[in-house]
Formats: C-alpha cells, structure tokens, sequence
C-alpha cells in the first residue's frame, strides 16, 4: 500500500512590523524640558533646536495644500449690493461699498476714525493694520459726496469712529460679518459674503482691468518678499492713478 505524501507546511505570514511605542506628547515635552530648563531657552531658541531636530530624525513637515479663495462673480456683486439697496440703509450701503472699493480688512475698517478720512484727496488712513503697518487706501471721487453726507451724521451725533452703534461704540468685526451675512441671505446667493471676499474680489476685478500687481501692493496691505524691491519703487499717487482709471468701470 502506497504511502500518501507528506503535507507540506506553509510558514505563516510574517506580520507587519507594528510601529514603535511612542511616549504621549506632554510627558515626552516634560522630559526634554529636563534637559533645557537650565539654558532658560526663548521662543527663537527652541523653534531652531526643533527644526535641527527635524533634520536629525529626517522628518519631512507635510504642508497642507493651498486651496484658491473662492471669488464672487460681477453678477454676484450686482445682486448682492442690489439686495442692500433695496434694504433702504444707508449706514449699511456705505459700510458695504467702503469695504468694496478701499478692500480693507474688517478689523482695519472698524478701528477707522473720522479724522482718518481725507475727502479732499480721496484716501483714508489705516492705522496699525495687520502686521502693525501703517496705509493708505483709495476711494473713487465718485463715493466722495456719499462718504461726506455719512461723516457729516457721524460728527452731529458727536461720533468719533467711521462706522458705530447708536450707542457710540465702533462696530464689532462679529457685528459686521452677521451684516454681510444678512444681505447675502437676502440677495438669495448660493456663497455667503464675508469681508475678505469682498476683498478678493476688488483685487481680482482690478487685474482683470489690466492692473498690475505692483500698482495694488501699496494699498493692499501685502507685502511678497520677491517683489518688495519693485513696491520700494512706487509711490502711492502712481497707485491711485491707476486705481482711478479703473474704478470708473467697477459693477457697483
């Protein structure tokens, strides 16, 4: 009688090898923190010895991709401002066209005063914006009589900042986004409207206008190290010049 051969074994799969046991975060920080409370390390320090440590260990930073910000269309803004129109408000439509035409950010628009404003040259001043720095930013000759007209009721009710509350208090940048928020409700668009998307679209709608970029820097409140020379070059009335050429054209 013949034998049946042997079964033969099969090795078991070699489990993957599992990842290293890491020490939770804090306890791990307290332990470095041994080794350099003596040196009485600053900020600069430790952010320079955790980037000579990222480079020990290989570790590579995984940055999160920039994504484009969404920017309204002309239509958009058409609707938008229409539904503010419509609305009868005039502190509101002079609030909305200011951030539409100046591009400020809200923190900048609700620290501006009423001695900011230069009606006679078309500018308002922004103090200390992002960044600690000091601008100056346009507006079209054509919003000069409105802006005056609103200065004018912000002075008879003994006012001191640009935009404020009936009880003399400048607006918050909470109570302006809800504003912008309100109108794009009303106006029935698919997108909401904060503030920097206002902003997006000035500057978006001036390149569409053949504006260069160095000609929106001095106003815009960026500052790009690669261009910073070419900025250095330009003075604010070749800005405006071009600014106002432009702003003739805008949608609103």
């Amino acid at each position: 009688m013949t034998r049946a051969p042997a079964a033969t074994k099969t090795a078991a799969p070699t489990p993957p090898s599992a990842s290293p046991r890491r020490t939770p975060p804090k306890r791990k920080a307290r332990q470095i923190a041994k080794h350099l409370r003596e040196e009485r390390p600053d900020y600069a320090y430790l952010k320079a010895v955790f980037r000579a440590l990222r480079d020990e260990l290989d570790v590579d930073v995984q940055r999160e991709p920039k994504t484009l910000p969404y920017v309204p269309s002309e239509d958009e803004i058409r609707r938008y401002y229409k539904a503010v129109w419509q609305a009868r408000r005039s502190g509101d439509m002079v609030l909305i066209k200011t951030l539409l035409y100046t591009s400020v950010r809200v923190a900048e628009l609700v620290a501006v005063r009423l001695d900011d404003v230069d009606l006679d040259a078309a500018r308002i001043r922004i103090t200390r914006g992002k960044g600690g720095k000091d601008r100056v930013v346009p507006f079209p000759q054509t919003f000069r009589e409105t802006l005056a007209l609103h200065i004018a009721d912000r002075h008879k009710r003994g006012g001191a900042y640009l935009f404020e509350s009936s009880w003399k208090k400048p607006y918050s940048t909470r109570g302006v986004r809800a504003l912008l928020a309100r109108y794009a409700a009303d106006a029935g668009l698919a997108h909401n409207m904060p503030p920097h998307r206002l902003r997006h679209f000035l500057f978006t709608w001036l390149k569409t206008q053949g504006t260069d970029d160095a000609l929106i820097q001095p106003y815009s409140g960026h500052v790009s190290r690669q261009s910073l020379e070419i900025y250095s070059r330009l003075a604010l009335t070749d800005a405006q010049a071009s600014y106002d050429q432009a702003i003739g054209r805008f949608p609103v």
